[in-house]
C-alpha cells in the first residue's frame, strides 16, 4: 500500500456517500474503525494460550498480524466493516408458505436434520467478496486510486471487534456480532485501507443482565459471558473438527448436523433481525426440512452436487456422514432410522463406521430395559 494523499474534506464528503453506496452494492450497514486492537489482543492471546481454539490452528500460526492490520496490509490506517443479512424468512407452524421451515420446529423434530441457517443457502464468501471488491470500485471511482485489500474470512482478521469498533454491532456475551436493529444473523466482510476516513464510533454493548445464551448452548461452550471454548462448540464439532467427535458430547449434538444457532435463537435481539434480501442466501434442495435418513443415503455425487455452490460442501463427504450418524444415534429407534445406520456398517471410511457402531449401540441401549 502507498500512502493515501487525499485531503480531509474530500474524505469528510466520501465518508458521507458510504452508507449510500454500500446499500446499493447490497448491505445493510457499514462503519468505519480505525487499527487500534490493544485489548482485543490480549484477549485473544489468553483464549489461545488456554488452547480453546482446538485444532483451529490458523487462529495463532499469523503471529500478531491478526491483531495488527497495518501489519497484515502494510499502510492500512481505517478498516471498513461492512454487513448482510442472511436469515431466511421463515413460514411459520408447518412448511411451505413461500419461506423456510422455522428453525425451532426443525431443531424438536427429531428425524429431522438440523442445519445452520447461515448454510441453507449459497456459500456468502464468494458474494460478499465480490459486493466488497464492488465497493471499492465505487470509492476509488469517487477519490482516485488508494491502496486497499478486501477481506471475507479469507485472512486473520479480527472482524468481530472491528466490525464492533465501527460501530455496526457489539459482541455479545454469546461471543458473537449484535446490532440493535438487526439481531445477529448477518454476515461481515472488511476492506483495509489507507484512506484516512473519519471513523465511527463503537457500538456500545446491550446484552444488560440478559444472559440467555448461555445455559441455551447444548454443549455448554459458553462458560461464562464472553467466554467460548470452541473445543465444545457444536459448529466447531461440526465443521472444524477433523477427527472423531468426543464421545461424551455426541449426545449433545441432538439433530445438529452442521453448525448450530441456539445461543442465537434464544436472544431477545433478534426479534428484529431482518429476513435477506439477497436471493442467494434462499434455501437451497430443501435443507430447511431435510430429513436425517434421506440425506445419510446421499452417494458422494449427490453430495457434491447437492451442496455446490454451498458452504457445506467445505466439511467433505466423510465428516457429513459422520455428522449425520450421530444425529441418527440420537433420533428414535424408527425401522428408517435403524436401516438408514446398518447400511452404512461397512462404509469405507473408518471415521464415519466408527461413529455409525456408535449411533447402533446407542439405540441398543435404549431398547434395553433399566432395572
Amino acid at each position: 500500500m502507498s500512502p493515501s494523499a487525499k485531503n480531509p474534506a474530500e474524505l469528510a464528503a466520501l465518508r458521507s456517500e458510504l452508507a449510500a453506496l454500500a446499500r446499493a452494492r447490497g448491505f445493510d450497514a457499514l462503519g468505519v474503525a480505525g487499527v487500534e486492537l490493544g485489548a482485543d489482543a490480549a484477549h485473544l492471546e489468553r483464549w489461545l494460550d488456554a488452547g480453546k481454539h482446538g485444532e483451529m490452528g490458523y487462529m495463532s500460526k499469523h503471529g500478531t498480524r491478526r491483531t495488527r492490520p497495518d501489519e497484515l496490509v502494510p499502510g492500512t490506517v481505517r478498516v471498513l466493516s461492512a454487513r448482510m443479512n442472511y436469515w431466511p424468512m421463515e413460514s411459520g407452524p408447518g412448511e411451505g408458505a413461500g419461506g423456510a421451515r422455522a428453525a425451532w420446529e426443525q431443531l424438536r423434530d427429531p428425524d429431522g436434520a438440523y442445519i445452520s441457517r447461515y448454510a441453507l443457502g449459497r456459500d456468502y464468501h464468494k458474494l460478499l467478496r465480490q459486493a466488497l471488491q464492488g465497493l471499492a470500485d465505487d470509492i476509488v471511482e469517487r477519490v482516485g486510486p488508494m491502496g486497499y485489500r478486501v477481506f471475507v474470512d479469507s485472512g486473520p482478521v479480527l472482524e468481530k471487534a472491528l466490525a464492533r469498533d465501527a460501530g455496526t454491532g457489539w459482541i455479545g456475551k454469546h461471543t458473537n456480532l449484535i446490532a440493535r436493529d438487526a439481531g445477529s444473523y448477518f454476515f461481515i466482510g472488511e476492506i483495509l485501507t489507507d484512506l484516512p476516513l473519519p471513523v465511527d464510533e463503537p457500538a456500545n454493548a446491550h446484552c444488560g443482565s440478559c444472559s440467555a445464551c448461555i445455559p441455551a448452548c447444548p454443549t455448554g461452550a459458553i462458560t461464562a459471558p464472553w467466554q467460548l471454548d470452541a473445543r465444545r462448540c457444536i459448529s466447531y464439532l461440526t465443521i472444524e473438527l477433523h477427527g472423531a467427535i468426543p464421545v461424551e458430547l455426541r449426545r449433545l449434538l441432538g439433530n445438529r448436523i452442521y453448525g448450530c444457532d441456539d445461543c442465537q435463537l434464544v436472544c431477545p435481539w433478534n426479534k428484529f433481525a431482518r429476513a435477506a434480501a439477497h436471493p442467494d442466501f434462499k434455501v437451497r434442495h430443501g435443507l430447511d426440512a431435510a430429513r436425517l435418513a434421506e440425506l445419510f443415503a446421499w452417494n458422494e455425487q449427490e453430495f457434491l452436487e447437492r451442496t455446490e455452490g454451498s458452504a457445506i460442501r467445505r466439511i467433505g463427504y466423510q465428516r457429513w456422514l459422520r455428522n449425520i450418524a450421530v444425529a441418527l444415534g440420537n433420533a428414535p429407534s424408527s425401522p428408517a432410522t435403524l436401516a438408514a445406520l446398518q447400511a452404512r456398517r461397512d462404509e469405507a471410511s473408518a471415521l464415519v463406521r466408527e461413529h455409525v457402531e456408535w449411533a447402533l449401540a446407542e439405540h441398543q441401549r435404549r431398547a434395553v430395559p433399566t432395572q
